[in-house]
């Protein structure tokens, strides 16, 4: 399915308040269309009105000239043939009187009592008498109430335009919000149900514009270019309808509008879509260069590579301006130009074919036609201009929608709801074969059994497998051949959501989310007490920090921990773990980065804390896991050799040799 369809499915959720909206918005467009209608009236009827012939009555007449009573043409209806023929005529600014009506209509000249009246080669004269202000007013005093009448009625029209235009806009941008906020919604679950690999290849802050700078750019889709088009084109059609009910002949020609419209549309797409997959692409590529920056701030301060960084960062920001650069030309080559010239050329048709008439090229039409047809022309570009403005964030919408739908089509873990009853801690790997990268395997033939409340520890150099053992226990990752074992069941027959439901895990470095000390140990889950914490926490020796704290428990952490220590993260972090009360422990080189005397804290509490539960450690001090049950030495993803730490001193072999190089390393530093 296109991004377009996609995007309009998600517009469909919401369908009965854009429909509502819509046909608000159609009754305001024709209550608004409706003023050169009634412009052309009052200009037809009650201002050009006066020229129409005035038949003399006896009585009952609306206007008094010369000592006799006068009843416009039109609005003499009792059948009796009228007396004297009176026509009104406007040259310039002077009102004259005829006594006879023209025979035709053309241009009028005035010299003296003589008006003469030209058309092409014909020609008329007609002796006539120059009226006072007075008389003229008269004549004009009769369609005051007329024109007050429909001056009234337009203005209603207008507040109950302005009424209907506000709801129109509210639900519509209402709609809009609802509809992005639903996407995010979506585009955040996706992202929590990807794979840990997919982190692996894409940096975050890539993954951060999509989730926040694409589906703002989707967002004005809805709230701005949505609103716009449907505005547009339901004004387009009223527009057109009003047209051919003035003047078919030039609505028809005018209709030329459309494919022009179309064509230009697909053109600018054509050519739009190639600047903006880039600028989009710079974007995310920005975002990811200043997130990692920013992380990396340290660093780069310590080794003094703040111009190098500059410089990188300066290259993704001249492409992102000189791609911007180009679309911002494409959008004044083909915007408010190109609708300028075609306004242009309209006027100048319309000038002549109704100009023309003068010299007889053109058809005659009332001066409230011409009025009205101009006031609609004006109209009808009006939304042509707000059309071809919007295609630039039309466009820009759409590569949005194609980054955030290519996100939500990659391949996840639906979060499932169900659970399985609370493990014993029986782990068995049996000859389990991983590869992160295909046939690259990181782990061979990997076969070990840890039983309920054994310690297993795993030692071994850098990349010898340690942490992808727990990748492939916790289902970070899946393995390609053999078979992990919880209580007897297959880990691949469990959701990934209820097996680590009952694990929990401790990494080298901790990380602390912003919010507070509780919420960190606790995770905002309802199931926690506030006891709970306080008694995690003093298990694991932080009783001391949490007293010394001003707020205790309720104190204000940083992102990522910042304000606290690195031994006082892994404290709370280790509070974490064993809050949630898991039968099995994994300790990712958790004291790696704790000073000797808060590791022999954590120590004495683990020893605690492991008490009926399956615990595996993965080992940087080999000191930390004399007492495990089981010590795993690996090499190159492969079982070394295995056996308590004694069995292992007892053999002589790799895990006898680090371990003496370590005690050798701290009495020297010591």
């Amino acid at each position: 399915m296109t991004p377009t369809k996609r995007l309009i499915r998600y517009a469909l959720a919401f369908k009965r308040p854009i429909l509502f909206a819509l046909f608000l918005l159609t009754i305001a467009a024709a209550a608004e269309l409706t003023g050169p209608f009634i412009a052309k009236h009052m200009i037809d009827n009650h201002i050009m009105g006066i020229e129409r012939p005035w038949y003399e009555v006896n009585e009952g007449g609306e206007v008094s000239y010369d000592n006799r009573e006068y009843i416009r043409s039109d609005r003499h209806g009792d059948g009796t043939d009228p007396g004297s023929v009176l026509q009104v005529l406007q040259v310039g600014l002077t009102y004259v009187a005829a006594d006879e009506p023209l025979a035709f209509e053309g241009e009028r000249n005035l010299e003296g009592n003589v008006l003469t009246v030209t058309r092409g080669d014909e020609s008329a004269q007609y002796t006539v008498a120059r009226l006072t202000a007075e008389e003229v007013y008269s004549f004009f005093r009769p369609e005051v109430k007329y024109l007050l009448m429909l001056m009234g009625g337009y203005f209603l029209l207008v507040l109950i335009a302005a009424f209907l235009h506000y709801h129109q806009s509210f639900l519509l941008q209402r709609s809009a919000n609802q509809i992005i906020q639903k996407m995010r919604t979506d585009v955040f679950n996706k992202v929590q149900q990807l794979p840990i690999k997919y982190f692996d290849r894409h940096p975050a802050g890539k993954i951060v514009s999509r989730v926040t700078n694409d589906t703002e750019a989707i967002r004005e889709l809805y709230v701005r270019v949505l609103a716009t088009f449907f505005t547009s084109i339901i004004y387009l059609t009223g527009i057109y309808i009003a047209l051919f009910l003035l003047e078919p002949r030039l609505a028809t020609v005018a209709l030329v509008l459309l494919p022009i419209l179309v064509i230009w549309a697909m053109l600018y797409r054509k050519v739009a879509s190639k600047y903006n997959h880039v600028i989009r692409e710079r974007v995310s590529d920005i975002n990811g260069k200043i997130n990692e920056n920013i992380q990396g701030m340290p660093v780069i301060q310590a080794f003094g590579r703040e111009k190098e960084v500059s410089d990188e960062f300066e290259k993704l920001n001249h492409e992102h301006f000189s791609y911007n650069n180009k679309l911002l030309s494409l959008n004044a080559l083909t915007s408010f130009n190109l609708v300028n010239l075609f306004r242009n050329i309209a006027f100048v048709g319309l000038i002549w074919y109704f100009g023309g008439a003068s010299v007889g090229v053109g058809a005659v039409f009332s001066l409230g036609v011409l009025y009205a047809f101009v006031d609609y022309l004006n109209r009808l570009f009006e939304p042509v201009n707000n059309l071809v403005n919007q295609l630039a964030q039309l466009e820009e919408a759409r590569v949005a929608g194609e980054r955030v739908f290519e996100l939500m089509d990659e391949e996840g873990t639906a979060l499932s709801k169900g659970s399985v009853p609370r493990f014993k801690g029986d782990i068995k790997f049996n000859h389990v074969f991983f590869a992160y990268e295909e046939d690259e395997y990181v782990l061979k033939d990997i076969s070990f059994s840890a039983r309920q409340g054994e310690t297993v520890a795993f030692v071994g150099h850098t990349g010898s497998g340690k942490s992808s053992i727990m990748n492939v226990l916790f289902r970070f990752y899946d393995h390609q051949k053999g078979s992990v074992t919880v209580d007897g069941t297959d880990i691949h027959t469990i959701s990934k959501q209820a097996l680590r439901e009952h694990m929990a895990i401790v990494l080298q470095d901790p990380f602390l989310f912003t919010g507070t000390i509780a919420s960190n140990v606790g995770l905002n889950d309802p199931g926690i007490s506030r006891g709970a914490i306080l008694d995690a926490l003093h298990k694991v020796g932080a009783k001391e920090m949490i007293d010394d704290l001003p707020n205790g428990i309720d104190e204000e952490v940083k992102e990522k921990g910042s304000t606290l220590s690195s031994g006082q993260r892994q404290l709370i972090s280790f509070a974490r773990a064993l809050v949630f009360n898991p039968p099995i422990l994994i300790l990712d080189e958790a004291t790696a980065n704790i000073d000797t005397e808060t590791e022999a804290v954590i120590q004495q509490a683990l020893d605690v804390v492991k008490e009926g539960r399956t615990t595996f450690v993965i080992a940087h001090r080999l000191s930390t896991i004399r007492k495990a049950d089981q010590i795993l030495v690996l090499n190159k993803g492969e079982i070394s050799e295995q056996g308590s730490h004694d069995e292992l001193m007892t053999m002589g072999g790799i895990y006898h040799h680090m371990y003496q190089l370590q005690q050798g390393i701290e009495k020297t530093a010591g």
